[in-house]
């Protein structure tokens, strides 16, 4: 007898056998047991997930010489030859190589005949998505009156392109990715039957690269079978398929979040020149991030995907990084992963991603900005406590002699601006002194403008800005879009945030008189000319010459 594939061995026959699929198994045993039988169902998702094999069980359940029934025989001839896919009443096409027309309506003309020798004449559909517009339009009238000995089931990874007139009239059942746990079980279970010793760390190995699909990591048992033989370990797992251990991960990730420069990037080194998958190391970072966030929110939501080690990590990890910083690390990575799927180097982008990661960590964000703010407005004092951003820019400076030179300067300079910039972000007059002194030489009136306001306060993401009563014709003239988009562009330069500048009156400000930045004549001329002349000189970035 010819070798079986794992993936066909241990298909599920029952709707018992379905694992990490409760609500669907359970919704279609009460269907059947109570006879509320639907002409039509649409199963929906990843690959290897249990479609087909959910419309084969629904179909010996209706089919079976016992039924209908939820427990088929799997020994009569019914159930026999539906499981080997031969059955004259159970028709499965692929729709992606009979997607015409033409196809359809030859089906829709064999619905009408009564089934061989069954109590139903199933159609099971696979990736239905792949019809075109005129084969779903010749389907519709079928698939909603069909004749009461025939069922339609259709199965597909992508539901948005089904026309939704197709959707309304069937039964859907979302399929969702199983958990990496269930999925380890199984392989236990697998291994068990075929007598094959397969390490724990192994079957978690396994699951985690699948990405919740079964069928994925029964197919990769069997390769790792064949290249091991009866014991597979985490080793060979790692090996044959350039995973790199979770374990590795949390560490990696664990040293960029103590801000660990050097031990962050050795570490991408050594699986680098072990001949890992970098993008793979991408992919287990960036959800070993999601697993931190989701850990940080609710411990208990992860229980069934990540082992007590993994567990124990999370817990030592989650008091080094607020809520916030998890999801700008797993902003900056994923933009990161984006660009390494064209780049010939991956290993450079990785590299600049962590540098550029730790440094974000050592930043100040708009909320510790704006909290600042509102503590010295209300004249408290700003907690300036030991953190772990300061213990980052100690480990990044003592770091010089093990980093190279060149990268260290860097790691350095950057710091240093930094912290210049969080010094900056702490005092809103010299923000708003700052964005004044960028104005260049051919905006003086706006320059001039901008020097009359006052800073009155943070609302939100509002930078307000304050004029006396006397002058509230100048709004008009410094609120205009144009002026007000270049002043919010150097407010972002200058605090690393995308502020809103917001201009108001307000009672008891002292009338300005700075001192110009381009006083004579022409400057003046610029200020008595009407607004849309104003906004012309800036747009074209020119001036009025006075001539003799």
């Amino acid at each position: 007898m010819s070798y079986e594939v794992f993936a066909r061995k241990y298909r599920p026959q029952t709707f018992d056998d379905l694992v990490g699929q409760p609500h669907v198994s359970r919704t279609l045993k009460n269907a059947v047991a109570q006879n509320r039988l639907a002409h039509a169902y649409l199963f929906v998702g990843p690959r290897g997930t249990g479609k087909t094999s959910t419309a084969r069980i629904l179909s010996k359940a209706l089919n079976c010489i016992h039924g209908p029934t939820v427990t088929p025989c799997g020994i009569c001839d019914n159930c026999r030859e539906i499981a080997a896919g031969n059955s004259l009443d159970v028709l499965e096409i692929d729709g992606a190589s009979n997607n015409g027309v033409e196809q359809v309506r030859e089906l829709r003309d064999n619905v009408r005949y009564a089934p061989a020798k069954s109590r139903f004449k199933i159609y099971i559909i696979d990736e239905v998505h792949m019809l075109t517009s005129a084969a779903f339009n010749a389907l519709l009238k079928t698939l909603e009156e069909p004749p009461p000995h025939v069922k339609f089931i259709f199965a597909t990874t992508e539901p948005q392109k089904v026309l939704p007139t197709i959707l309304s009239r069937c039964q859907r059942f979302d399929l969702h990715r199983i958990a990496s746990n269930l999925i380890a079980q199984h392989l236990q279970f697998i291994a068990e039957k075929e007598k094959i010793t397969l390490a724990p760390a192994a079957a978690h190995a396994i699951a985690r690269g699948a990405e919740g699909g079964m069928r994925d990591a029964e197919s990769m048992l069997d390769q790792l079978v064949a290249f091991c033989g009866e014991k597979v370990t985490e080793e060979d797992v790692l090996n044959v398929f350039g995973f790199t251990s979770e374990q590795v991960v949390a560490d990696f990730v664990g040293r960029i979040l103590r801000g660990e420069t050097p031990g962050a990037l050795g570490l991408l080194h050594e699986q680098c020149d072990a001949g890992k998958d970098m993008m793979k190391l991408m992919s287990d970072t960036i959800a070993y991030l999601r697993d931190l966030l989701v850990f940080k929110v609710k411990p208990d939501a992860l229980a069934d995907d990540i082992s007590n080690e993994i567990r124990q990590s999370f817990a030592s990890q989650a008091s080094l990084i607020e809520t916030n910083r998890v999801l700008e690390l797993i902003d900056q990575f994923a933009a990161t992963e984006g660009r390494m799927k064209w780049a010939p180097n991956k290993k450079l982008h990785f590299e600049v991603a962590v540098i550029k990661a730790i440094q974000t960590l050592t930043q100040a964000t708009l909320d510790d900005v704006i909290e600042n703010l509102s503590a010295l407005r209300d004249g408290n004092p700003i907690e300036t406590g030991p953190t772990v951003k300061q213990s980052a820019r100690t480990e990044d400076k003592t770091a010089k002699e093990t980093v190279q030179p060149g990268l260290a300067d860097s790691i350095e300079d950057d710091a240093k601006k930094s912290a210049d910039t969080d010094r900056i972000r702490l005092n809103p007059e010299k923000i708003w002194d700052e964005v004044i002194s960028r104005i260049p030489k051919h905006k003086g009136f706006l320059h001039n403008l901008a020097a009359s306001a006052h800073f009155v306060g943070i609302e939100g993401r509002n930078f307000v800005l304050g004029f006396p009563p006397d002058q509230k014709s100048l709004i008009e003239t410094v609120g205009t879009t144009n002026n007000r988009k270049f002043l919010e562009s150097l407010m972002a330069k200058v605090t690393g945030k995308q502020l809103s500048a917001k201009f108001i009156t307000k009672e008891g400000l002292p009338l300005k008189s700075p001192k110009p930045q381009i006083e004579n004549s022409a400057n003046r001329k610029c200020a008595e000319a009407p607004p849309i002349v104003r906004e012309a000189l800036d747009m074209f970035k020119g001036e009025i010459k006075e001539t003799r």
